[in-house]
C-alpha cells in the first residue's frame, strides 16, 4: 500500500474515532501526524512540526483573547446595542449587515481570515443576545468574506488572476468576481431562510434592551463574565458569580457578556450600557486592529495579543478571566488537524491525488474531480494555495479546447473558497472560537455537517453552471 493511500486512510480513522468517542480531533490528529510522519514518511520532529500552523495559532489566541476582554468589560454589549439602533431595531437585517461588512473588507483588499477575525466576534455576540442561530450568523460572516474575496483589487483575486496570466490562460477578472459574489449571495439567502431568517422578520423591531424575541419584556443582564457586587447583578448562564441582595435574570440563550451595573454601566435612560473609560479604550483597540491589519498589513494575531496586553495592564480586574476564556479546545482541534495536513503535503498525498485526476482522458470528468479535490483539500488547508496547485494541473486538458478556461478557473475558485465554513479552515475556526456562550462541541458538529454538505454539493453545481456551458 502506498504512503499516500495510508495517510488518507489514517485521516478517515481519525474522523471516525473523534466522532464516535468524543475525543478532541486535534489531539488525535497530532498522534496521527506523529505515527504516519515517523513510521510511513520517515520524518523527524522538525519535519512533522513544519506543518504546525503557528500563524493561525497566534490569530486564534490573540483574537479570542482581545474579544474576551471586550466581552468582560461590556464593550461587545455596547456594540450590540449600537447595531440594533443602526438598523432601527430590525434584527433580521443584522446578518446581512455582517455579510456586507465582511464582503466590503475583503473586496477592498483585506485577507479573508483578517476580515472574519474582525467581524465574527461582534456578529456572534449579537447572535447570542438576540437568540439568533450562531450557525446562521457565523456562516453569513464567512460567506460574506468570500463574496467579496475575488474582486480585481482583492488579495485572492490578484493572486488567482496572476496565476492565470502566468499559465498563459484566457481570463476574466469580472467573471471571477461575479461568480464568487453570486454563488455566496445565493448560499447566504438559502441559509437565511433555513436557519431562522423568516422568524427574525416575523419578530419585528426590537429595542436594544430586548434580550430575545420582541414583546417578551425581558432584559438580559449578563453572562458568566460578570463579577460585580451590589443589588441587581447576576447572570443568565449560571457561570457568573455576582454577589448581592438581588439575583439577575435573563432569557437563557439570549444574553451578552457582562452584567450591567445600574448607575455605572448605563446612562440612566434605559438606552443600554454607556461608554466607560475601559470601553472607550477597547473600542480604540478594536479600531486599531482594523487599521493595523488592513492599512499596514500587520499580523492580526500578534496585533490582537499586543492590544489585549495593553488593556489587561490598564484594567486588570476586567481582564483577569480573559485568558481562561480563550478557545483553547478549538486551538488544539485546528492546530492538530492542520499539522496532520502538513504531513500529507510532505508525503505528497495532495499532489498525488491531483496528478491522478489530471491524467484522466475525459476533460469534463477531470474538471469536476478537480473541483472536488479543491473543495476537500481547501476545507483543511489554504484555499489560494490549492488553487495555485490545481490551475496548472488543468492546463493540459484546457489546451484541448473542449473546456472554457474562464469558467474552469471560476468554478475552481468557488469550489475552493465556499468550503471555508468548515471548522478546520481558518475562517471556520475563527467563527467557532469567537462564539460566546455556546455548546462548542455541538457548534463544531453543526459547522462540520454544514461544511460537508457544501463540499458535496457546491463543486457539482459550480461545474454544471460554469464549466459545462464552456465559458471562456
Amino acid at each position: 500500500m502506498s504512503p499516500e493511500l495510508i495517510s488518507i486512510l489514517v485521516l478517515v480513522v481519525v474522523f471516525v474515532i473523534a466522532t464516535t468517542r468524543s475525543v478532541n480531533m486535534g489531539a488525535l490528529a497530532f498522534a496521527a501526524a506523529f505515527g504516519v510522519g515517523t513510521l510511513v514518511a520517515d520524518l523527524d520532529a522538525d519535519g512533522i512540526f513544519a506543518g504546525f500552523p503557528g500563524d493561525l495559532f497566534v490569530v486564534l489566541v490573540g483574537v479570542t483573547y482581545l474579544f474576551a476582554i471586550a466581552r468582560a468589560n461590556g464593550t461587545t454589549d455596547w456594540l450590540v446595542h449600537a447595531a440594533v439602533r443602526l438598523v432601527r431595531g430590525r434584527v433580521a437585517l443584522i446578518p446581512w449587515v455582517m455579510f456586507a461588512l465582511t464582503g466590503a473588507l475583503t473586496a477592498i483588499g483585506a485577507v479573508s481570515p483578517a476580515a472574519v477575525a474582525i467581524v465574527a466576534p461582534i456578529a456572534l455576540s449579537f447572535a447570542t443576545r438576540y437568540a439568533i442561530s450562531p450557525l446562521l450568523m457565523g456562516t453569513m460572516v464567512v460567506h460574506g468574506a468570500q463574496a467579496g474575496g475575488f474582486s480585481p483589487i482583492s488579495i485572492y483575486g490578484s493572486i488567482v488572476n496572476g496565476i492565470v496570466e502566468r499559465e498563459g490562460l484566457p481570463g476574466s477578472e469580472v467573471t471571477l468576481f461575479l461568480a464568487s459574489l453570486i454563488a455566496n449571495l445565493l448560499i447566504a439567502s438559502v441559509l437565511f431562510v433555513l436557519f431562522g431568517g423568516r422568524k427574525l422578520w416575523a419578530r419585528g423591531a426590537v429595542t436594544p434592551e430586548d434580550g430575545g424575541e420582541a414583546g417578551k419584556g425581558t432584559e438580559p443582564t449578563g453572562t458568566g463574565a460578570g463579577r460585580d457586587t451590589g443589588a441587581g447583578t447576576g447572570h443568565a448562564t449560571g457561570a457568573g458569580h455576582g454577589t448581592g441582595a438581588g439575583t439577575g435574570h435573563g432569557t437563557g440563550a439570549a444574553s451578552t457578556a457582562v452584567a450591567v451595573r445600574p448607575g455605572r454601566d448605563t446612562d440612566g435612560t434605559g438606552a443600554g450600557p454607556r461608554l466607560t473609560p475601559a470601553r472607550i479604550a477597547t473600542l480604540v483597540a478594536l479600531a486599531a486592529l482594523v487599521v493595523a491589519v488592513l492599512g499596514f498589513d500587520l499580523d492580526a494575531g500578534l496585533t490582537a495579543v499586543s492590544l489585549a496586553v495593553v488593556l489587561s495592564t490598564a484594567w486588570p480586574d476586567d481582564s483577569r478571566r480573559a485568558v481562561g476564556e480563550i478557545a483553547w479546545s478549538t486551538v488544539l482541534l485546528i492546530c492538530g488537524v492542520l499539522t496532520y495536513v502538513g504531513v500529507l503535503e510532505e508525503i505528497g498525498t495532495i499532489t498525488w491525488a491531483g496528478e491522478g485526476v489530471g491524467g484522466i482522458g475525459v476533460p469534463l470528468l477531470a474538471a469536476v474531480l478537480l473541483c472536488y479535490i479543491g473543495a476537500i483539500v481547501s476545507a483543511f488547508a489554504s484555499s489560494v494555495g490549492i488553487m495555485g496547485a490545481l490551475i496548472p494541473l488543468a492546463v493540459p486538458f484546457l489546451a484541448q479546447g473542449e473546456i472554457g478556461a474562464v469558467g474552469m478557473v471560476a468554478a475552481l475558485a468557488v469550489s475552493a473558497t465556499v468550503v471555508d465554513v468548515s471548522p478546520f479552515s481558518t475562517n471556520g475556526a475563527l467563527v467557532l472560537a469567537a462564539a460566546p456562550d455556546v455548546d462548542r462541541e455541538r457548534f463544531f458538529r453543526q459547522l462540520m455537517v454544514y461544511g460537508g454538505i457544501v463540499v458535496a454539493v457546491v463543486p457539482a453545481l459550480a461545474w454544471l453552471v460554469l464549466v459545462v456551458p464552456g465559458f471562456g
